[in-house]
Protein backbone atom coordinates (compact mmCIF):
# COMPACT_ATOMS: atom_id res chain seq x y z
CA UNK A 1 0.00 0.00 0.00
CA UNK A 2 2.95 2.33 -0.37
CA UNK A 3 2.97 4.42 -2.69
CA UNK A 4 6.16 6.85 -3.91
CA UNK A 5 6.83 8.89 -6.75
CA UNK A 6 10.30 10.94 -7.70
CA UNK A 7 9.93 14.67 -7.75
CA UNK A 8 11.19 16.39 -10.48
CA UNK A 9 14.60 18.37 -9.91
CA UNK A 10 15.24 21.33 -12.62
CA UNK A 11 19.30 21.16 -11.92
CA UNK A 12 21.01 17.69 -11.54
CA UNK A 13 22.72 17.61 -7.69
CA UNK A 14 25.64 15.63 -6.93
CA UNK A 15 23.51 13.10 -5.04
CA UNK A 16 20.13 12.02 -6.63
CA UNK A 17 17.22 12.37 -3.62
CA UNK A 18 14.40 10.28 -3.50
CA UNK A 19 11.60 11.30 -1.12
CA UNK A 20 8.75 8.64 0.00
CA UNK A 21 5.73 9.05 1.89
CA UNK A 22 3.89 6.85 4.03
CA UNK A 23 0.70 6.64 4.87
CA UNK A 24 1.79 7.23 7.98
CA UNK A 25 3.05 11.57 6.74
CA UNK A 26 6.78 10.23 7.30
CA UNK A 27 9.42 11.50 4.90
CA UNK A 28 12.07 9.02 4.06
CA UNK A 29 15.40 9.77 2.54
CA UNK A 30 17.33 6.55 1.00
CA UNK A 31 20.75 6.56 -0.05
CA UNK A 32 20.95 10.54 0.89
CA UNK A 33 23.71 13.36 1.73
CA UNK A 34 21.41 16.14 2.97
CA UNK A 35 23.13 19.66 2.15
CA UNK A 36 22.78 22.64 4.42
CA UNK A 37 20.89 25.31 3.45
CA UNK A 38 23.38 28.45 2.62
CA UNK A 39 22.84 32.11 1.94
CA UNK A 40 23.57 33.32 -1.43
CA UNK A 41 24.86 37.13 -2.22
CA UNK A 42 28.37 38.21 -1.95
CA UNK A 43 29.79 39.22 1.43
CA UNK A 44 32.04 42.98 0.71
CA UNK A 45 34.73 44.02 3.08
CA UNK A 46 34.10 48.24 3.35
CA UNK A 47 37.86 49.43 3.08
CA UNK A 48 38.70 52.22 5.22
CA UNK A 49 39.47 54.80 2.49
CA UNK A 50 35.87 54.43 1.53
CA UNK A 51 34.15 55.70 5.04
CA UNK A 52 32.79 59.06 5.01
CA UNK A 53 34.77 61.19 7.51
CA UNK A 54 32.51 63.02 10.06
CA UNK A 55 33.74 66.91 9.50
CA UNK A 56 34.73 68.31 12.64
CA UNK A 57 36.75 71.09 12.63
CA UNK A 58 37.51 71.28 16.27
CA UNK A 59 40.79 68.81 16.12
CA UNK A 60 41.71 70.61 13.35
CA UNK A 61 41.31 74.19 15.15
CA UNK A 62 42.93 72.79 18.18
CA UNK A 63 46.09 71.90 16.67
CA UNK A 64 46.54 75.13 14.07
CA UNK A 65 45.83 77.43 17.38
CA UNK A 66 48.21 75.21 19.54
CA UNK A 67 51.04 75.74 16.54
CA UNK A 68 50.45 78.94 16.32
CA UNK A 69 50.70 79.94 20.10
CA UNK A 70 54.12 78.20 20.21
CA UNK A 71 55.24 80.02 17.32
CA UNK A 72 54.26 83.64 18.07
CA UNK A 73 54.66 86.84 16.31
CA UNK A 74 57.24 85.37 14.18
CA UNK A 75 55.66 85.07 10.52
CA UNK A 76 59.01 83.43 9.20
CA UNK A 77 58.39 80.61 11.97
CA UNK A 78 54.49 80.70 11.28
CA UNK A 79 55.38 79.65 7.53
CA UNK A 80 57.25 76.78 8.33
CA UNK A 81 54.68 75.84 10.93
CA UNK A 82 51.77 75.99 8.23
CA UNK A 83 54.06 74.65 5.67
CA UNK A 84 54.78 71.15 7.77
CA UNK A 85 51.34 70.83 8.86
CA UNK A 86 50.13 70.69 5.90
CA UNK A 87 51.86 66.72 5.23
CA UNK A 88 49.88 65.78 8.14
CA UNK A 89 46.52 68.13 8.71
CA UNK A 90 43.71 68.12 6.31
CA UNK A 91 44.36 71.60 5.07
CA UNK A 92 41.90 70.64 1.85
CA UNK A 93 39.11 69.69 4.19
CA UNK A 94 39.13 72.30 6.62
CA UNK A 95 40.42 75.39 4.51
CA UNK A 96 38.17 77.74 5.64
CA UNK A 97 38.92 76.75 9.14
CA UNK A 98 42.48 77.51 8.54
CA UNK A 99 41.62 80.63 6.74
CA UNK A 100 39.52 82.18 9.92
CA UNK A 101 42.21 81.07 12.36
CA UNK A 102 44.86 83.16 10.65
CA UNK A 103 42.50 86.43 9.94
CA UNK A 104 40.37 86.34 12.95
CA UNK A 105 42.58 83.90 15.69
CA UNK A 106 39.21 81.06 15.54
CA UNK A 107 36.70 79.69 13.69
CA UNK A 108 33.93 82.63 12.34
CA UNK A 109 30.23 82.27 12.74
CA UNK A 110 28.34 83.92 10.38
CA UNK A 111 28.34 87.57 10.91
CA UNK A 112 31.84 87.55 11.91
CA UNK A 113 31.89 87.11 14.99
CA UNK A 114 34.41 84.52 17.01
CA UNK A 115 32.85 81.03 18.09
CA UNK A 116 33.13 81.25 22.05
CA UNK A 117 33.42 77.97 23.12
CA UNK A 118 36.26 77.10 21.04
CA UNK A 119 40.12 77.90 21.91
CA UNK A 120 41.23 80.34 19.95
CA UNK A 121 44.65 82.29 18.86
CA UNK A 122 46.32 85.94 19.74
CA UNK A 123 48.46 85.63 17.12
CA UNK A 124 46.61 86.86 13.97
CA UNK A 125 46.05 88.72 11.10
CA UNK A 126 43.17 91.20 13.55
CA UNK A 127 45.78 91.51 16.48
CA UNK A 128 48.55 92.34 14.33
CA UNK A 129 50.25 95.64 14.16
CA UNK A 130 48.20 97.97 11.85
CA UNK A 131 50.66 99.68 9.34
CA UNK A 132 51.74 98.55 5.60
CA UNK A 133 54.82 96.81 6.25
CA UNK A 134 52.96 93.98 8.70
CA UNK A 135 50.35 93.72 6.26
CA UNK A 136 53.13 92.54 3.84
CA UNK A 137 54.49 90.52 6.08
CA UNK A 138 51.32 88.90 6.67
CA UNK A 139 50.55 88.88 2.53
CA UNK A 140 53.63 86.90 2.26
CA UNK A 141 52.37 84.13 4.89
CA UNK A 142 49.38 83.58 2.96
CA UNK A 143 51.25 83.56 -0.85
CA UNK A 144 53.86 80.75 0.32
CA UNK A 145 51.22 79.01 2.08
CA UNK A 146 49.62 78.54 -1.40
CA UNK A 147 51.92 78.10 -3.11
CA UNK A 148 52.85 75.24 -1.59
CA UNK A 149 49.21 73.81 -1.47
CA UNK A 150 48.05 75.39 -4.66
CA UNK A 151 44.88 73.79 -4.16
CA UNK A 152 43.99 75.96 -1.15
CA UNK A 153 43.83 79.40 -4.07
CA UNK A 154 39.90 78.56 -4.65
CA UNK A 155 39.10 77.98 -0.84
CA UNK A 156 41.51 81.56 -0.37
CA UNK A 157 39.51 83.97 -2.72
CA UNK A 158 36.01 82.39 -1.26
CA UNK A 159 37.64 83.23 1.92
CA UNK A 160 38.14 86.78 1.45
CA UNK A 161 34.96 87.17 -0.33
CA UNK A 162 33.13 85.95 3.10
CA UNK A 163 35.26 88.14 5.15
CA UNK A 164 34.23 91.31 2.96
CA UNK A 165 30.78 90.35 3.68
CA UNK A 166 31.47 90.41 7.17
CA UNK A 167 32.96 93.57 7.57
CA UNK A 168 30.16 95.30 10.05
CA UNK A 169 31.36 92.69 12.22
CA UNK A 170 34.54 93.69 12.54
CA UNK A 171 36.18 96.34 14.18
CA UNK A 172 37.39 99.53 12.56
CA UNK A 173 40.93 98.34 13.17
CA UNK A 174 40.25 95.07 11.70
CA UNK A 175 38.37 96.45 8.57
CA UNK A 176 41.60 98.81 7.70
CA UNK A 177 44.23 95.44 7.98
CA UNK A 178 41.63 93.33 6.17
CA UNK A 179 41.63 96.11 3.34
CA UNK A 180 45.77 96.54 3.33
CA UNK A 181 45.95 92.94 2.89
CA UNK A 182 43.29 92.35 0.35
CA UNK A 183 45.25 95.72 -1.87
CA UNK A 184 48.53 93.89 -1.40
CA UNK A 185 46.94 90.44 -2.53
CA UNK A 186 45.18 91.81 -5.24
CA UNK A 187 48.43 94.00 -6.23
CA UNK A 188 50.46 90.64 -6.26
CA UNK A 189 47.75 88.58 -8.35
CA UNK A 190 47.21 86.62 -5.03
CA UNK A 191 43.60 86.76 -5.88
CA UNK A 192 41.32 87.71 -8.66
CA UNK A 193 39.42 91.51 -8.49
CA UNK A 194 36.24 89.53 -8.35
CA UNK A 195 36.28 89.05 -5.26
CA UNK A 196 35.15 92.90 -4.91
CA UNK A 197 31.76 92.04 -6.10
CA UNK A 198 31.29 91.58 -2.38
CA UNK A 199 31.70 95.20 -1.64
CA UNK A 200 28.46 96.10 -3.85
CA UNK A 201 26.74 94.46 -0.86
CA UNK A 202 23.70 96.45 -0.06
CA UNK A 203 23.84 96.60 3.67
CA UNK A 204 27.96 97.67 3.42
CA UNK A 205 27.13 100.14 0.74
CA UNK A 206 24.39 101.76 2.65
CA UNK A 207 26.51 102.54 6.14
CA UNK A 208 29.59 103.87 3.99
CA UNK A 209 31.10 100.73 5.10
CA UNK A 210 32.62 100.17 1.33
CA UNK A 211 33.85 103.46 0.68
CA UNK A 212 36.28 102.89 3.75
CA UNK A 213 37.20 99.79 3.12
CA UNK A 214 37.86 100.77 -0.87
CA UNK A 215 39.96 103.58 0.62
CA UNK A 216 42.27 101.67 2.27
CA UNK A 217 42.29 98.65 -0.20
CA UNK A 218 42.70 100.96 -3.14
CA UNK A 219 45.63 102.54 -1.18
CA UNK A 220 48.05 99.65 -0.42
CA UNK A 221 47.33 98.46 -4.03
CA UNK A 222 48.82 101.26 -6.10
CA UNK A 223 51.03 101.64 -2.95
CA UNK A 224 52.32 98.24 -4.52
CA UNK A 225 51.93 98.78 -8.03
CA UNK A 226 50.37 101.91 -9.96
CA UNK A 227 47.02 103.13 -11.20
CA UNK A 228 47.47 101.24 -14.14
CA UNK A 229 47.67 97.61 -12.56
CA UNK A 230 44.33 98.54 -10.47
CA UNK A 231 42.79 99.77 -14.24
CA UNK A 232 44.15 96.22 -15.97
CA UNK A 233 42.95 93.99 -13.30
CA UNK A 234 39.44 95.86 -12.92
CA UNK A 235 38.58 95.84 -16.61
CA UNK A 236 39.58 91.56 -16.48
CA UNK A 237 36.70 90.93 -14.66
CA UNK A 238 34.38 93.97 -16.18
CA UNK A 239 34.54 95.79 -13.22
CA UNK A 240 35.78 99.30 -14.53
CA UNK A 241 32.35 100.50 -14.66
CA UNK A 242 31.25 99.91 -11.37
CA UNK A 243 33.05 101.76 -8.91
CA UNK A 244 30.45 104.03 -8.30
CA UNK A 245 28.27 101.37 -6.87
CA UNK A 246 30.76 101.75 -3.86
CA UNK A 247 28.01 104.58 -2.65
CA UNK A 248 24.08 104.60 -2.48
CA UNK A 249 22.19 105.40 -5.24
CA UNK A 250 21.61 108.81 -3.69
CA UNK A 251 24.83 109.45 -3.70
CA UNK A 252 26.38 107.92 -6.94
CA UNK A 253 27.65 110.51 -8.98
CA UNK A 254 30.68 110.74 -10.46
CA UNK A 255 31.44 114.23 -8.35
CA UNK A 256 30.83 112.91 -5.30
CA UNK A 257 32.77 109.84 -6.53
CA UNK A 258 35.96 112.39 -7.46
CA UNK A 259 35.24 114.73 -4.05
CA UNK A 260 35.68 111.67 -1.88
CA UNK A 261 38.40 109.74 -3.19
CA UNK A 262 40.46 112.59 -4.11
CA UNK A 263 39.93 113.83 -0.42
CA UNK A 264 41.08 110.59 0.68
CA UNK A 265 44.42 110.90 -1.14
CA UNK A 266 43.25 108.85 -4.39
CA UNK A 267 43.32 111.09 -6.90
CA UNK A 268 44.34 108.63 -9.88
CA UNK A 269 41.90 106.74 -9.15
CA UNK A 270 39.33 109.43 -8.94
CA UNK A 271 40.47 110.41 -12.39
CA UNK A 272 40.86 106.70 -13.59
CA UNK A 273 36.97 106.37 -12.28
CA UNK A 274 35.98 109.93 -13.94
CA UNK A 275 37.64 108.86 -17.55
CA UNK A 276 35.38 105.36 -17.22
CA UNK A 277 32.41 107.10 -16.85
CA UNK A 278 32.89 109.40 -19.96
CA UNK A 279 33.73 106.85 -21.75
CA UNK A 280 30.50 104.57 -20.58
CA UNK A 281 28.41 107.81 -21.80
CA UNK A 282 30.34 107.92 -25.18
CA UNK A 283 29.50 104.07 -25.67
CA UNK A 284 25.60 105.47 -24.67
CA UNK A 285 25.31 107.96 -26.53
CA UNK A 286 27.31 106.47 -29.67
CA UNK A 287 24.15 103.62 -29.69
CA UNK A 288 21.69 106.29 -29.23
CA UNK A 289 23.19 108.06 -32.48
CA UNK A 290 22.78 105.04 -34.18
CA UNK A 291 19.59 104.14 -33.59
CA UNK A 292 18.36 107.36 -34.22
CA UNK A 293 19.77 107.20 -37.95
CA UNK A 294 18.52 103.46 -38.57
CA UNK A 295 14.96 105.04 -37.64
CA UNK A 296 15.53 107.82 -40.23
CA UNK A 297 15.40 110.64 -38.04
CA UNK A 298 15.53 114.53 -39.13
CA UNK A 299 18.96 115.78 -38.75
CA UNK A 300 18.38 118.50 -36.72
CA UNK A 301 17.30 116.32 -34.06
CA UNK A 302 19.84 114.45 -33.96
CA UNK A 303 21.67 117.34 -33.97
CA UNK A 304 19.63 118.84 -31.10
CA UNK A 305 20.12 115.64 -28.93
CA UNK A 306 23.66 115.22 -29.63
CA UNK A 307 24.34 118.69 -28.41
CA UNK A 308 21.97 118.05 -25.49
CA UNK A 309 24.15 115.20 -24.32
CA UNK A 310 27.85 116.87 -25.10
CA UNK A 311 26.15 120.05 -22.41
CA UNK A 312 24.82 117.41 -19.97
CA UNK A 313 27.80 115.45 -20.19
CA UNK A 314 30.40 117.62 -20.70
CA UNK A 315 31.58 116.23 -23.90
CA UNK A 316 33.95 118.40 -25.72
CA UNK A 317 33.45 118.95 -30.09
CA UNK A 318 36.24 117.14 -30.44
CA UNK A 319 35.08 113.98 -28.90
CA UNK A 320 31.83 114.53 -29.97
CA UNK A 321 32.60 114.31 -34.03
CA UNK A 322 35.00 111.35 -33.49
CA UNK A 323 31.48 109.81 -31.73
CA UNK A 324 29.27 110.96 -35.05
CA UNK A 325 31.97 109.81 -37.19
CA UNK A 326 32.09 106.11 -35.78
CA UNK A 327 28.39 106.35 -35.92
CA UNK A 328 27.95 107.12 -39.25
CA UNK A 329 30.26 104.54 -40.49
CA UNK A 330 29.34 101.55 -37.78
CA UNK A 331 25.37 101.11 -38.82
CA UNK A 332 25.96 100.38 -42.55
CA UNK A 333 26.89 97.26 -44.41
CA UNK A 334 29.63 98.06 -46.36
CA UNK A 335 30.22 96.00 -49.51
CA UNK A 336 33.68 93.44 -49.93
CA UNK A 337 34.46 94.97 -53.17
CA UNK A 338 37.07 97.81 -53.31
CA UNK A 339 36.23 98.69 -56.44
CA UNK A 340 32.36 98.99 -54.79
CA UNK A 341 33.00 100.19 -51.46
CA UNK A 342 34.31 103.95 -52.38
CA UNK A 343 31.07 104.44 -54.45
CA UNK A 344 29.36 103.01 -51.72
CA UNK A 345 31.25 105.23 -48.91
CA UNK A 346 30.95 108.28 -51.39
CA UNK A 347 27.36 108.15 -51.63
CA UNK A 348 26.71 107.73 -47.77
CA UNK A 349 28.56 109.95 -46.71
CA UNK A 350 27.73 112.93 -49.03
CA UNK A 351 23.71 112.32 -47.44
CA UNK A 352 25.48 112.47 -43.74
CA UNK A 353 27.74 115.18 -44.71
CA UNK A 354 25.57 117.97 -42.52
CA UNK A 355 25.70 115.67 -39.32
CA UNK A 356 29.96 116.10 -40.00
CA UNK A 357 29.56 119.85 -40.42
CA UNK A 358 27.58 120.63 -37.57
CA UNK A 359 30.26 119.19 -35.23
CA UNK A 360 33.40 120.44 -37.23
CA UNK A 361 33.36 124.35 -36.29
CA UNK A 362 36.48 124.16 -34.80
CA UNK A 363 40.02 123.31 -36.75
CA UNK A 364 40.81 121.17 -33.65
CA UNK A 365 38.00 119.20 -34.53
CA UNK A 366 38.38 118.98 -38.43
CA UNK A 367 42.06 117.60 -37.66
CA UNK A 368 40.27 114.82 -35.39
CA UNK A 369 38.05 114.05 -37.87
CA UNK A 370 40.72 113.37 -40.36
CA UNK A 371 42.85 111.49 -38.32
CA UNK A 372 39.83 109.06 -37.55
CA UNK A 373 39.00 108.74 -41.13
CA UNK A 374 42.80 108.36 -41.61
CA UNK A 375 43.08 105.36 -39.20
CA UNK A 376 39.26 104.02 -40.42
CA UNK A 377 40.69 103.45 -44.04
CA UNK A 378 43.86 101.79 -42.18
CA UNK A 379 41.58 99.31 -39.81
CA UNK A 380 40.04 98.38 -43.01
CA UNK A 381 41.40 97.30 -45.68
CA UNK A 382 38.78 97.81 -48.39
CA UNK A 383 39.09 101.28 -47.90
CA UNK A 384 42.53 101.60 -48.73
CA UNK A 385 42.47 103.42 -51.83
CA UNK A 386 39.13 105.23 -50.56
CA UNK A 387 40.66 107.91 -48.42
CA UNK A 388 41.56 110.84 -50.68
CA UNK A 389 38.36 110.45 -52.64
CA UNK A 390 36.48 111.02 -49.21
CA UNK A 391 38.58 113.79 -48.12
CA UNK A 392 37.88 115.25 -51.69
CA UNK A 393 33.87 114.81 -50.66
CA UNK A 394 33.72 116.72 -47.40
CA UNK A 395 35.93 119.12 -48.70
CA UNK A 396 33.24 119.70 -51.30
CA UNK A 397 30.80 119.69 -48.52
CA UNK A 398 31.98 122.31 -46.18
CA UNK A 399 33.41 119.28 -43.45
CA UNK A 400 37.07 120.12 -43.86
CA UNK A 401 38.38 123.46 -45.08
CA UNK A 402 41.76 123.52 -47.11
CA UNK A 403 43.59 125.06 -43.47
CA UNK A 404 42.79 121.68 -41.62
CA UNK A 405 43.55 119.22 -44.40
CA UNK A 406 47.42 121.37 -45.29
CA UNK A 407 47.84 121.10 -41.66
CA UNK A 408 46.81 117.21 -41.50
CA UNK A 409 49.32 116.72 -44.44
CA UNK A 410 52.15 118.51 -43.02
CA UNK A 411 52.22 117.36 -39.46
CA UNK A 412 49.09 116.12 -37.65
CA UNK A 413 48.40 112.90 -39.48
CA UNK A 414 49.38 109.69 -37.54
CA UNK A 415 51.65 106.49 -38.23
CA UNK A 416 48.73 104.05 -39.73
CA UNK A 417 49.17 104.11 -43.39
CA UNK A 418 51.28 107.36 -43.28
CA UNK A 419 52.85 106.88 -46.59
CA UNK A 420 50.29 105.21 -48.89
CA UNK A 421 47.90 108.23 -47.54
CA UNK A 422 50.18 110.98 -48.18
CA UNK A 423 51.03 109.54 -51.65
CA UNK A 424 46.87 109.75 -52.03
CA UNK A 425 46.47 113.21 -51.48
CA UNK A 426 49.84 114.67 -52.70
CA UNK A 427 48.31 116.15 -56.40
CA UNK A 428 45.03 117.47 -53.82
CA UNK A 429 47.40 119.25 -51.42
CA UNK A 430 49.49 120.47 -54.26
CA UNK A 431 46.33 121.79 -55.88
CA UNK A 432 45.32 123.23 -52.67
CA UNK A 433 48.44 125.08 -52.45
CA UNK A 434 47.94 126.45 -55.57
CA UNK A 435 44.82 127.55 -55.03
CA UNK A 436 45.94 129.37 -52.12
CA UNK A 437 48.84 131.38 -53.43
CA UNK A 438 46.42 132.27 -56.24
CA UNK A 439 43.84 133.42 -54.25
CA UNK A 440 46.96 135.54 -51.83
CA UNK A 441 48.10 137.26 -55.03
CA UNK A 442 44.51 137.85 -56.09
CA UNK A 443 44.24 139.50 -52.76
CA UNK A 444 47.74 141.20 -53.25
CA UNK A 445 46.70 142.93 -56.39
CA UNK A 446 43.01 144.03 -55.35
CA UNK A 447 45.44 145.82 -52.42
CA UNK A 448 47.50 147.94 -54.41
Amino acid sequence: GLGHSPLPCPRASRYSIIFSLSHSGCLFMSNQKIQKPTLTGQRFKTRKRDEKKVFDPTQFQETIVQGLNQTGSDLDAVAKFLDASGAKLDYRRYAETLFDILVAGGMLAPGGTLSDDLTRTEFCLFTAQEDLETMQAYAQVFNKLIRRYKYLEKGFEEEIKKLLLFLKGFTESERNKLAMLTGILLANGNISASILNSLYNENLVKEGVSAAFAVKLFKSWIHEKDINSVAGSLRKVGMDNRLLELFPANKRSCEHFSKYFTDAGLKELSDFARNQQAIGSRKELQKDLQEQMERGDPFKDIIASAREEMKKNNISEQTMIGIVWTSVMSYVEWNKKEELVTEQAIKHLKQYSPLLKAFTSQGASEILLLVKMQEYCYDNIHFMNSFQKIVVLLYKADVLSEEAILKWYTEAHVAKGRSVFLEQMKKFVEWLKNAEEESESEEDEAAD
